[in-house]
């Protein structure tokens, strides 16, 4: 039996962009719409989106868990790393001070960075303590909806 590589990585890509899709965050795939998105006023939480298992097993699951919560950004949006290559490198040009990460988060307030969540705070962490981390982020930075 063969599998097709590339049919593979299509259903795996397809997949994780409805996983966050579906949990209430807006794909920016454009440079374009980043720059849009980000110029709102308000908070704003980025999911920086990945194939990888800590994006699948921890990341997402901690994306779509965190919302359920009082306080929370006024805007959820992703970029997806290793795919929509110009989004995410615009994207992290607003990321200041942090290096290229994925999957990671990252909470600006009024276009600017505040806070943000690195892979090596999501791998090997369970998705429960990522949520804990989100909504003390939510905690301090956003608005009671």
């Amino acid at each position: 039996m063969s599998v097709n590589f590339n049919l593979y990585m299509n259903d795996v890509v397809r997949m994780s962009r409805e996983e966050a899709v579906e949990a209430g965050y807006r794909e920016l795939r454009t440079p374009e719409e980043v720059d849009e998105a980000f110029s709102k006023k308000g908070t704003t939480l980025v999911l920086v989106n990945s194939v990888c298992g800590c994006a699948g097993g921890i990341a997402r699951p901690a994306a779509a868990h965190a919302i359920h919560y009082d306080k929370r950004p006024d805007q959820l949006v992703t970029v997806f790393a290793g795919q929509d290559k110009e989004a995410t490198a615009r994207a992290r040009s607003y990321f200041t001070d942090y290096p290229p990460s994925s999957p990671s988060f990252a909470l600006l307030k009024d276009g600017k960075i505040v806070k943000m969540i690195e892979r090596h705070q999501i791998e090997g962490h369970d998705p429960a303590a990522v949520v804990a981390e989100l909504q003390a982020m939510f905690e301090e930075y956003c608005e009671e909806l």
